[in-house]
């Protein structure tokens, strides 16, 4: 029962950080790109790659945080 709640709160953060980004980014990069440019296929897989980067260093950062306080144990 302890892994499905690490997994969890793995994917809420995830998920949460992932919107968080998009949020934040997507329209620095549609202007950033251009219209034209953002149509592609190219660009649009550029800002999702980023995306999963940032949110899995975030998870990262925040699954050790709450090991360290001992509030999950994995």
């Amino acid at each position: 029962m302890e892994k499905i709640w690490i997994i969890t709160i793995a994917t809420g953060t995830f998920i949460i950080i992932n919107f968080l980004f998009y949020k934040a980014l997507n329209v620095y990069y549609k202007n950033e790109f251009g219209k034209k440019m953002w149509k592609l296929g190219g660009t649009k897989v550029y800002f999702w790659q980023g995306s999963i980067f940032v949110s899995i260093a975030g998870i990262t950062l925040i699954m050790y945080l709450l090991k360290w306080l001992n509030v999950v144990t994995f």
